[in-house]
């Protein structure tokens, strides 16, 4: 492909930019658009991966088919089969009717499969039998379906890590990486930085019809040497929140004032965040650790509870005092009230959802009990402490069986109502309790907790 062809390309889908990284994942993709080989696009999130499917679909023989964009990781596990095959009458609850998928209804185009590293095992499976015969079962079906569509797919992760750690299927990863794509991160673009970052400021005062930006020679060293970990997302996010705040401005922006756009990478985080990492990779023993901390320190605040009750009974007798005299250390070690305080207000992740409102059954549980984020931030710096780990050791050395057989039963407490509270759906409850849905089987199963 020579040069114009490529300038083409990029007119015609609006990529920005000249790196020769990005020219080569171009011609990569206008060479195989006319193939059907399967295509593997990798890149940073926010890098534009999305774009290259869509230059395949257009330059193939399939252009006037469909193209259906699908985010793997958008889709819950127990859906994403029927979305990508479809189902029969009364396959699953609530499947009142037969469904067609995407592999059906886009016989004859391009499916792109954003996200892929995210797609369960069970439905890589499924994929690999598309893929290897163009061959697919719907859910609730034992009747093979034949279908002619090409997958294009994309991730931000790298599989191979993935294969090594068992959440993707080998076979899978060299069936769909026939043809590699790699797109590469804004960072390694040089000057394609300032220009994207002139075409998004010129959009925005167009829009909004303002005067456009300008920036200083300065200013342009800073914005090129920022590492944009948001790629292009980032950026565009950057360039509108200035053009709107220093719209006002006659002069070109100075380098000390973008610098104030631009998040620092010193800036300490608020949070103290224990990875998974420093406990092995047994990522599920990590969150079941975590909703251990949750019960001790609900022990520990029933046990200053009962100290301080003990403590008022007795010292209403003259023996109760004497009692007090004896025993001083021990209720001289009551905590105030102030620090007695909810798990969830120490800095320990809440996992358990608010009392008060309802939770549909067809709903997730609130996002305040889970957060965006995996449950694996336990302290915080501004209300917790890491010296709270040694209460919760000191804790632990001291009880003895009967406390064992008390956390056990505070433990099964806790799943009980996360269950109720989610009408016995263990995807939900497990969510709201931070810990896998297979871990919250195994505890159900031992502690023998019926759902009915």
């Amino acid at each position: 492909m020579n040069n114009q062809e490529i300038q083409s390309v990029k007119q015609r889908f609006g990529i920005i930019g000249n790196a020769p990284a990005l020219n080569y994942a171009i011609n990569v993709a206008m060479q195989v658009a006319a193939t059907d080989l399967t295509v593997l696009i990798t890149g940073e999130s926010g890098s534009g991966k999305e774009s290259f499917s869509k230059i395949i679909h257009s330059l193939s023989v399939r252009k006037h088919g469909q193209f259906i964009a699908i985010n793997c990781g958008a889709i819950p596990e127990g859906t994403i089969d029927s979305e990508l095959f479809g189902h029969e009458k009364g396959s699953f609850t609530g499947a009142v009717d037969s469904r067609k998928g995407y592999f059906e209804t886009t016989n004859g185009g391009t499916i792109f499969l954003d996200e892929i590293g995210e797609m369960p095992l069970g439905t890589q499976a499924r994929l690999l039998r598309v893929l290897e015969n163009g061959e697919f079962i719907r859910v609730g079906s034992s009747k093979t379906q034949k279908t002619d569509v090409r997958v294009v797919a994309a991730t931000n992760v790298n599989l191979m890590d993935a294969v090594e750690k068992g959440k993707f299927r080998e076979d899978l990863y060299y069936r769909l990486n026939t043809v590699p794509i790699y797109v590469p991160p804004l960072r390694e673009r040089g000057t394609d930085i300032e220009l994207l970052f002139r075409k998004f400021t010129t959009d925005f005062a167009e829009r909004y019809r303002i005067k456009p930006l300008q920036l200083t020679e300065g200013a342009k060293q800073v914005l090129m040497s920022f590492p944009f970990p948001g790629n292009i997302r980032q950026l565009k996010n950057i360039a509108e929140q200035i053009s709107i705040l220093e719209s006002e401005q006659n002069k070109p922006i100075e380098a000390d004032t973008l610098a104030k756009y631009l998040p620092s990478s010193q800036q300490p985080s608020r949070t103290l965040a224990l990875f998974p990492q420093a406990y092995g990779s047994n990522t599920e023993n990590f969150s079941e650790r975590e909703l251990l901390y949750k019960v001790l320190f609900d022990m520990r605040r029933d046990m200053n509870e009962l100290k301080k009750l003990v403590r008022d009974m007795l010292g209403n007798e003259q023996d109760g005092r004497q009692i007090l005299h004896t025993h001083k250390d021990l209720f001289d070690s009551i905590v105030p009230d102030s620090d007695t305080r909810p798990a969830g207000d120490m800095g320990i992740t809440r996992f358990l959802p608010a009392t008060n409102g309802t939770v549909r059954p067809d709903s997730p549980p609130p996002t305040e009990t889970y957060g965006s984020h995996p449950p694996v931030q336990i302290f915080d710096d501004v209300n917790g402490d890491i010296n709270d780990l040694t209460e919760v050791e000191d804790v632990t050395h001291e009880t003895e069986e009967d406390d064992s057989l008390s956390l056990e039963r505070q433990e099964k407490e806790m799943i009980l109502k996360a269950l109720r509270r989610n009408n016995n759906k263990r995807k939900y409850a497990a969510q709201a309790l931070g810990i896998s849905e297979r871990t919250l089987y195994r505890k159900i199963k031992q502690y023998e907790i019926d759902e009915e």
